[in-house]
């Protein structure tokens, strides 16, 4: 199927529960509709126009939509020698991208948490047992998400664990 047509029911009710997903995740309806079509898209690379058509949407949207995407490696922007066209596709690797820009806020995060726990050092042990519990997550996840994601590398590039 090519983006010229509208999309069949079964797709546009797919694209939609992938953006009702999203959205739980705080990106915009729109975000979410984008990526969704975008996973399935036949051609994978889209240029604003299809997806305008496609999603049924304004360019105004989809270009605020292409703002937040971009920006996480998840979608990226590409051109085709000859054409004068930007496209839109999913990123190879862009769903690891993605997750690694996630994981290299880990730190910066446990770090603003031990700043809060050292303000709250005199503090009764009650005020401080939320800050202790998030600080505990995230020194967790930023000892255990390195090898969570080499043993992905390793799968990826055909050594499955």
């Amino acid at each position: 199927m090519t983006t010229t047509q509208e999309l069949t029911q079964a797709e546009a009710a797919y694209v939609d529960e992938i953006a009702e997903f999203f959205v739980g995740e705080g990106l915009p309806l729109i975000a979410g509709r984008v990526i969704g079509w975008l996973l399935i898209s036949d051609p994978p690379e889209q240029t604003p126009a299809q997806l305008t058509a496609a999603l049924q949407v304004s360019r105004s949207s989809i270009s605020s939509a292409m703002r937040l995407l971009t920006p996480s490696g998840l979608v990226e922007r590409t051109r085709r020698r000859g054409d004068r066209s930007e496209y839109f596709r999913i990123a190879p690797e862009g769903w690891s991208r993605m997750l690694m820009r996630r994981y290299s806020q880990t730190t910066a995060f446990r770090e603003v948490t031990e700043r809060g726990l050292e303000l709250l050092a005199g503090a009764e042990p009650a005020r401080r047992e939320r800050l202790e519990q998030v600080t505990d997550l995230y020194r967790f996840l930023e000892s255990e998400l390195p090898a969570l994601l080499e043993r992905w590398r390793s799968r990826q590039q055909g050594g499955r664990p």
